[in-house]
């Protein structure tokens, strides 16, 4: 249990923060200013002010992270009147820091009680100073002053030029695009470290890689490695999926293989173990793939493999959309785990292809064109495009919170079916 837990907090962890990390390079990039870059979520445990403006913050629960972006709408920030703040007020008398937090004493500054403030266009704080309510006084705000939040985190004011909404469109459609794609190239980059461990890429042929082990039954009848299985009991096999298929139906049963090796066939006859797999009897004669073991083929295997199980997820969602949607088919943090249970079962290998999986699944939902996701960023983005101006904020807002609803509605839906599925049935 331990392990696993391990393992779920690394993997998903891993895939959170490569996603957030290409929002936030791409944002960066774009001259739009990231206000805050947390790994884990929850209280602040440490920070530090970067010298671009961006607070890296590390926050108790080791799960995941974010980016706050300047401007978007996930990131507020509001002085309402009432509040009280303290002001430290550089050389050149503009206010540099605003302190909200009644845990921070970095300084004494003014004291403040706001009534208004302008922190993005004319860049202003105005108030009662030390509790005298008979005048208002207003300070001018530095472009790059900070605010320290409730809890402690100091993070830079984000006026109108460093914002989301501020920056070019295609710079903007970038920014929403580079969460799920950094989530592909971190599926091609797992793959091959998966291709290393495994000490190579299975070719997926009739070639065959003998068990080096004294129980195996086609070492014993002569089979060598790098022998290729060209028909099993007559029945013809091109391909290492041709040749389980035609083996496995035959445990404890003499079976004849046609063997080429080189320009010479020969035919073996092997009688398979009887091995039982998920309650079925199944004939083994131990062999495994025959693997390439070059550096060229363990990187191409990267980009292969993803695509692969790119086109497989593609596959799984038409099926779904189709007509035969079942919440079965999904799998929320809960199942996430229980799998995460499995995958540590098989070592690194496992966790790697786990990794990978979740990875496409992850850059293939964020691409979906639902609201509140970056798919449904990206869809706005090309509306925008096409309409020469953006939506409304209203209208923007309103569509997001319809899609923040339904993947709430979803998620909530997802994580109770799955309880039933792993703990209950």
């Amino acid at each position: 249990m331990i392990t696993t837990i391990i393992t779920f907090i690394i993997v998903f962890g891993i895939l959170v923060i490569v996603h957030e990390f290409g929002h936030f390079y791409f944002a960066k990039r774009g001259g739009i200013l990231v206000r805050e870059f947390s790994i884990g979520m929850g209280p602040k445990l440490v920070y530090h002010r970067g010298k671009d403006g961006t607070t890296y913050t590390l926050r108790l629960l080791p799960v995941g992270g974010y980016v706050r972006v300047a401007g978007a709408e996930d990131d507020e920030e509001e002085l309402k009147p009432g509040t009280p703040v303290s002001l430290y007020v550089g050389a050149d008398e503009k206010v540099e820091r605003i302190n909200t937090s009644k845990k921070s004493t970095l300084f004494n500054g003014i004291p403040l009680e706001v009534t208004a403030t302008d922190l993005e266009d004319e860049l202003w704080i105005e108030g009662y100073e030390n509790g005298d309510e008979s005048a208002i006084k207003r300070y001018a705000v530095a472009h790059d002053a900070t605010v320290i939040e409730s809890d402690g985190t100091e993070l830079q004011i984000a006026p109108k030029d460093v914002q989301f909404q501020s920056a070019s469109l295609g710079r903007r459609l970038m920014t929403n695009f580079a969460g799920p794609m950094n989530n592909i190239l971190l599926a091609i980059v797992t793959f091959m470290l998966m291709s290393f461990a495994q000490g190579g890429v299975s070719m997926g042929t009739n070639q065959v890689q003998v068990a080096d082990s004294p129980v195996s039954v086609a070492k014993q009848a002569g089979v060598k490695t790098n022998d290729k299985i060209t028909a099993v009991n007559g029945r013809k096999t091109t391909s290492w999926t041709d040749l389980s298929t035609a083996i496995q139906p035959l445990a404890n049963k003499k079976t004849t293989l046609t063997i080429q090796r080189g320009s010479a066939t020969k035919h073996i006859t092997v009688t398979p173990k009887g091995e039982t797999s998920n309650g079925k009897t199944v004939g083994m004669i131990g062999i495994t793939q025959a693997q390439d073991k070059s550096i060229g083929a363990i990187l191409a295997s990267g980009f292969t493999q993803t695509w692969t199980m790119t086109k497989a997820l593609f596959g799984a969602l038409w099926h779904m959309v189709s007509g035969h949607f079942s919440l079965n088919d999904l799998g929320g943090p809960v199942a996430i785990f229980a799998t995460t249970s499995q995958a540590t079962k098989f070592g690194l290998v496992g966790v790697l292809n786990f990794l990978a999986f979740l990875s496409i699944n992850l850059a293939i939902v964020n691409l979906l064109p639902i609201p509140a996701l970056d798919g449904g960023k990206i869809l706005l983005n090309f509306i925008e495009a096409i309409r020469r101006k953006p939506l409304s904020e209203n209208v923007e807002a309103a569509v997001t919170l319809i899609g923040v609803g339904f993947l709430v509605l979803l998620m909530l839906l997802v994580t109770w079916n799955d309880i039933e599925r792993y703990f209950i049935h």
